[in-house]
């Protein structure tokens, strides 16, 4: 990932628990002819231990770098190329601001991941997603741009390298463009958007409102030749 990059970016977001090895095989092929940027591994609940296999594989199949997208302490494998190392400062649970990552710290350390810290922000998507329920905290709602970017300039004040806007995985509607505006307005580092994007016109729409990276997941799971609509969208 690199985060200075000047031309906008396209990460695919691979959930092992919903991706078999002969699909990983197809999207990653897709992902190679759309020229994706990186892939994102991971998800709020992971059932089957299948992480390890699922970086191993798409190391196999594609070029491209992969990072970690954690839900969990558990969700770290140093066969990835890095991590996103989420703080979610839009809820008030401390597991999720500070104490999952006091856990993980040593086996951070010593993993040799680059490290990214995220400031991740949860925007209403118009349902209840597994990352609200798992998270127990509540999704800014969508009509309060205001609120989400005072969140977000919190988060660089606090040093944080990147902001992930997220409407959650199956969410009914994107990051609204006016809220994703607001926030790039308000904040210097590179900002992240992604749930609930269906369409090629809704990439493009982030895209034209700041998002400097877009994420695509529950899309490609639906439509595994969703990514060639992306290829003309940049």
């Amino acid at each position: 990932m690199n985060l200075n990059a000047k031309k906008k970016q396209i990460a695919v977001l691979i959930d092992p628990d919903k991706t078999s090895p002969a699909k990983l095989k197809k999207i990653a092929a897709q992902a190679s002819r759309a020229d994706i940027d990186f892939f994102l591994v991971g998800g709020s609940l992971m059932i089957n231990d299948h992480l390890e296999q699922t970086i191993e594989l798409l190391k196999q199949y594609s070029k491209k770098k992969i990072y970690l997208f954690p839900g969990s302490p558990s969700q770290i494998c140093n066969k990835a190329d890095g991590i996103l190392l989420l703080s979610l400062i839009s809820g008030r649970n401390p597991d999720l601001l500070i104490g999952q990552h006091v856990l993980a710290a040593p086996r951070l350390k010593a993993s040799g991941l680059e490290i990214i810290p995220t400031g991740y922000i949860l925007v209403d998507g118009g349902s209840a997603t597994a990352v609200s329920y798992i998270s127990n905290t509540t999704p800014i709602p969508a009509n309060k741009p205001e609120i989400a970017a005072c969140t977000a300039m919190a988060g660089e004040m606090l040093g944080l390298k990147t902001i992930y806007l997220e409407a959650g995985s199956g969410a009914t509607k994107p990051v609204p463009p006016k809220l994703i505006k607001i926030v790039k307005e308000h904040i210097k580092i590179p900002l992240i958007v992604g749930g609930g994007i269906k369409t090629a016109k809704q990439v493009q729409e982030a895209f034209q409102s700041g998002a400097d990276i877009v994420v695509i997941g529950t899309a490609i799971e639906n439509d595994i030749h969703f990514l060639e609509k992306l290829k003309k969208v940049s």
